[in-house]
């Protein structure tokens, strides 16, 4: 650990002085929508710091500049599920808040996103995300709730690189976990890979790209984060440490012009399955529990894309153990996902680009025959993409069974539910379809 908190100030110190000789003041302010619709992306390519250090280097973005950038998704959707307002589908948090009887409907802003990229000079660039979400915020209430109606800075990180000039950068602020493959092929879906394992949270990163190498560290607050990365310090969800860390290596393989695999591997010190029975979100762990992953990308010609992924937790989770029968003839245990899904481009040429994809992910909890024991998701999806930075996408998907992670295996009596109980259901099934549009700028 010592180490690496001394490559990083070794790193920033020599960044600032090759910076020196740029100019810092910035000479333009304006827009730039393919380069905003790859960072606003919220599902397919989650590695946005790579995408930010690519554009630089690819010259897709200038220095000396200032990027507004904005996203917005509208989506109209139609569900129904086998069973009264239980429905799995995760791109909406699945309570009875959101979602009552048999046969649900919508039409809503399901997100939008402001951003501000600043290329201060070649080896320093900050990025800051505004973003509104009352689908899937924590917030209490429906999504007309005042509580759910909130902006939030989603993302905000200060880049410290020139991969023109060396293979080595840092970044440091709020930022996705470079843990696994969590994008997806969906146009809009985001897989339950990402919902199981994908993090968020505050921390610093180091990075190393070469040839087809790249590997990277990142240092993460402790506590309970935002999303999925969680240490206790001092038995506490307090974040007063950086006592967490991610580190992940990939090497991309070249067969030939047309098709390259990209094969990777990740380690996360602590993870979210820690908490002890009844679970609920953010409370602190006795001990963290760590994870792995591992992810393959297969590129095929630039029109076929097939990727693969596995994650599991080192340890059971604790609190999957219902102590009160007759839920306790079920163990505690570990958590995983997999995922497996591919693209097809239909048409290279052309300003509209038509894609098709499929996918399949699943979130296993509880052994064999267990209320909690899996949700699995299928995803059929068609977008067509304008611009490089506007699509409109249509998706059939279908969820088996409901196991949310608040009191995933039950509670304690009548806290909410009676001793004994869950609200998870393994055989609940749901159906849908979901029509929308992303427009970015």
């Amino acid at each position: 650990m010592k180490k690496t908190f001394l490559l990083l100030t070794v790193l920033l110190i020599g960044n600032c002085a090759f910076a020196q000789s740029d100019a810092t003041t910035i000479k333009t302010v304006g827009i730039n929508p393919e380069f905003s619709y790859l960072m606003l992306d919220q599902n397919q390519n989650l590695r946005k710091v790579e995408i930010l250090l690519n554009s630089k280097k690819n010259e897709l973005i200038k220095n000396n500049n200032l990027i507004i950038g904005t996203s917005l998704i509208s989506i109209v959707d139609y569900q129904r599920s086998t069973t009264d307002s239980k429905f799995g589908y995760l791109m909406r948090h699945p309570t009875s808040s959101n979602q009552i009887g048999k046969v649900v409907s919508e039409a809503v802003v399901h997100s939008f996103q402001l951003s501000a990229t600043a290329t201060i000079n070649s080896w320093i660039t900050s990025y800051a995300e505004l973003l509104y979400n009352p689908e899937q915020s924590f917030g209490g209430g429906t999504i007309t709730a005042l509580n759910r109606n909130q902006i939030q800075l989603r993302r905000a990180y200060v880049v410290f690189g020139d991969l023109n000039k060396s293979p080595v950068y840092a970044a440091v602020g709020k930022m996705d976990a470079p843990f696994g493959q969590m994008g997806t092929v969906n146009p809009f879906t985001n897989s339950t890979m990402w919902h199981a394992f994908g993090g968020l949270g505050y921390g610093a990163q180091v990075g190393f790209t070469k040839g087809g190498l790249h590997a990277k560290i990142m240092l993460a607050q402790g506590g309970a984060q935002f999303r999925a990365l969680n240490v206790p310090v001092s038995g506490t969800t307090v974040p007063s440490k950086l006592n967490n860390f991610v580190a992940d290596l990939n090497y991309d393989l070249f067969f030939s012009d047309e098709v390259s695999l990209k094969a990777g591997a990740s380690y996360k010190k602590g993870g979210a399955y820690c908490q002890a029975f009844p679970i609920f979100h953010f409370t602190p762990c006795a001990e963290n529990n760590p994870e792995y992953t591992f992810y393959g990308t297969l590129d095929v010609n630039d029109r076929l894309n097939v990727m693969a992924s596995f994650a599991k937790t080192f340890n059971e989770w604790d609190g999957t153990f219902n102590p009160n029968p007759p839920l306790n003839v079920f163990e505690a245990s570990k958590v995983s996902s997999f995922s497996l899904g591919a693209r097809y481009d239909l048409n290279e040429d052309g300003k509209i680009k038509h894609t098709l994809s499929g996918e399949f992910s699943n979130f296993i909890a509880g052994p064999t025959g267990a209320p909690w024991e899996r949700q699995n998701q299928f995803i059929l999806g068609y977008q067509a993409l304008m611009n490089k930075s506007a699509k409109l996408f249509v998706e059939i998907f279908r969820t088996e069974g409901y196991a949310p992670l608040n009191f995933i295996s039950g509670s304690l009596d009548n806290q909410p539910f009676p001793a004994g109980t869950t609200h998870s259901d393994r055989d609940t099934n749901s159906m849908g379809i979901v029509l929308g549009a992303q427009i970015s700028f």
